[in-house]
């Protein structure tokens, strides 16, 4: 069984966490948090996802689809898709967007129930906010 990897990606305003699932697809595993200095600079954070895809052998994308929580779309969605838009001409692969409603929220929880401290919770939550994405995913591919 030669299944390609999934990403998962938690896109925001000025970062990107990313989480790989493993070969089986069971578990999702926080890889990095992709930074960049403004909002509309892309080409090196596209670039930077690119390579990951090239190392861990991905065939597809699950970007979180930051929804309110009245299931309403607002302008994050809306970025979102157009993120989810450069992806898919970018690297070819199908992205499927993925409700991420309250896993910021839940990714903090986790980091405060380990103890983490609040100054290395900022580093990190984006990349747990991933994980969380893709482990919902990935828990939907074993119900199905």
């Amino acid at each position: 069984m030669n299944k390609k990897r999934i990403m998962g990606l938690d896109y925001g305003s000025v970062t990107v966490g990313v989480a790989i699932s493993d070969p089986l697809l069971i578990t999702a595993q926080g890889i990095e948090v992709i930074r960049r200095k403004h909002e509309t600079k892309l080409r090196q954070t596209l670039a930077r996802i690119e390579a990951l895809i090239e190392e861990y052998d991905v065939g597809l994308i699950v970007l979180g689809n930051p929804k309110n929580m009245n299931n309403t779309e607002g302008v994050r969605v809306e970025k979102s898709m157009e993120f989810a838009d450069m992806l898919r001409r970018r690297t070819g692969l199908e992205v499927v967007m993925w409700d991420e409603r309250l896993t910021t929220v839940a990714a903090h929880n986790l980091m405060i129930e380990g103890n983490v401290r609040r100054e290395d919770r900022a580093k990190v939550v984006d990349k747990v906010a991933a994980v969380l994405i893709l482990q919902g995913y990935l828990d939907s591919l074993v119900r199905e």
